[in-house]
């Protein structure tokens, strides 16, 4: 009978290369590797033998370079996206990708299930499982960290010992080293003395793409780049596809010790987490493109931006690439995108990236405004009413509160509780009232009194009135 497959996310690391014989002794699955390369470099490097070795049927290994740039990294620069402040989202830029190929090699291979090797406390286990699940929600995931009934292994030591009861024998080191994720655009770091956020960084030993700025030239590196509605199209007069214009960014970056960041984040799972990451090309082309952003965009756009790319951002890191809310505030960033074309000049010094002058056709900077001297476009009058209209709100507020302080501070009147303060012409007031209320009931009471007087008549003079005929008529019969 044909085994079922499963598609394994695989790196040539230890952990996803001891999970190939773990799934055919556990499920007795028909391992199919892919290896996704987002720029690892060496990291690939005797990937096949490796994989084969191990109990792998086949390996997929996926030049997703161009792809990563294109339709990953740059909708993130156009966003300006940046996580808490510092992180560049290099790790969290490419899950979703991995995640779709992986679904892609798992339909054209009719696997049943994808296997990751995350972590059960990292963020990339929420990324690749959330990709996986908009993308195929009818296939299987298999996480190995955090099925802790049959995945035994709790160090290094258990997994290279498990390998070789296997007959897997490979120079892994079971020394403890840092946690390391790298692709074309960073470099991360995790692990040993970053565990603890009271040590200082051993950047003599951690960084890979870097020199630390200390020890960067003493000499500045001039730079200029093209872009064409935002995304970058040239580095020094070379014209370059995005990826090759990031990987000559690396180089110069880190030569000058750009773009190096220690921070501790939040993770998505809920707790904080220290790393260490290298991004020297992708500091120095979110600093060139914020730049040339200065001169042509709108205040009114730039501050919406600025907050959507806050909302992208979180996004991004959370692993919800997939999802409506992503796409439309990247088709808002394309919109904003359309005249950010133009050259911008800076210098790398040290760690530091230092302006040095930017060029758009689509400028929105009028130096005749701009200059202290008196212009045809500006009337330095116009600002009086400006200034009355705009500080409005706020004038009227403070009279508001000048009001309300004056009649706090105006001293409350005595209050009359005795006749011995009782003014005179109170009293006589008081006194008048009364008679008047006094003699308006009098009024009322005659009136009344009169009024029966009148009502008590009538009847009477009626009476009166019918006894006159009843005597006429008598006298009458009596002659």
């Amino acid at each position: 009978m044909k085994k079922e497959k499963v598609v394994l996310a695989y790196s040539g690391g230890l952990d996803t290369t001891a999970i190939i014989p773990w799934l055919k002794e556990n499920f007795d699955y028909d391992v199919i590797c892919c290896c996704i390369d987002c720029g690892q470099g060496s990291e690939l490097d005797n990937l096949q033998e490796r994989a084969t070795y191990s109990g792998a049927s086949k390996l997929y290994v996926l030049d997703v370079n161009d792809e990563f740039a294109e339709e990953y990294i740059m909708p993130c620069v156009k966003a300006g996206a940046v996580y808490e402040n510092k992180y560049l989202l290099g790790t969290s830029m490419a899950r979703p990708l991995i995640a779709k190929k992986l679904v892609e090699i798992a339909r054209k291979e009719k696997a049943v299930a994808i296997c990751h090797g995350a972590t059960g406390k990292g963020n990339d286990q929420i990324r690749f499982e959330l990709g996986i699940k908009a993308l195929a929600p009818d296939l299987k995931i298999i996480a190995p960290w955090r099925m802790t009934d049959i995945w035994p292994f709790r160090s290094r030591e258990d997994e290279i010992a498990y390998c070789q009861s296997k007959g897997i024998n490979l120079p892994f080191d079971a020394s403890h080293s840092y946690s390391r994720d790298r692709n074309l655009w960073h470099i991360s770091h995790e692990g040993l003395e970053l565990e603890n956020p009271a040590l200082a960084p051993n950047y003599d030993d951690l960084l890979v793409l870097s020199v630390s700025p200390e020890k960067a030239p003493d000499k500045e590196t001039e730079v200029t780049m093209t872009f064409e509605k935002g995304v970058p199209t040239s580095v020094n007069g070379q014209k370059m596809k995005p990826a090759d214009i990031i990987r000559v960014l690396n180089e110069l970056g880190g030569k000058n010790g750009i773009g190096i960041v220690d921070i501790v984040e939040n993770r998505v799972v809920g707790m904080k987490s220290r790393g260490v990451y290298e991004t020297p090309g992708g500091t120095i082309l979110m600093a060139a493109h914020e730049q040339l952003e200065e001169l042509v965009l709108d205040r009114a756009t730039l501050e919406a931006k600025k907050h959507l790319g806050v909302s992208f951002a979180q996004i991004v890191y959370e692993g919800k690439w997939f999802t409506p809310l992503r796409e439309a505030i990247q088709a808002f960033m394309d919109v904003t995108q359309q005249y950010v074309t133009g050259e911008v000049k800076f210098k790398l010094y040290k760690g530091n990236i230092i302006k040095a002058g930017e060029t758009s056709p689509y400028s929105l900077y009028s130096e005749s405004l701009a200059s202290f001297t008196t212009g045809d476009l500006y009337d330095h009058h116009d600002a009086d009413g400006f200034i009355t209209l705009f500080g409005l709100p706020l004038k009227v507020r403070a009279m508001m509160m000048q009001q309300n302080a004056a009649a706090a501070a105006k001293p409350a009147a005595p209050v009359k509780t005795t006749v011995s303060r009782v003014k005179k012409d109170d009293k006589k007031q008081a006194a008048g009232k009364a008679a008047a209320v006094k003699g308006a009931e009098k009024k009322t009471a005659v009136k009344k009194t009169a009024e029966k007087k009148t009502a008590d008549k009538k009847p009477a003079a009626k009476k009166a009135a019918d006894k006159k005929p009843a005597a006429k008529k008598a006298g009458a019969k009596k002659k």
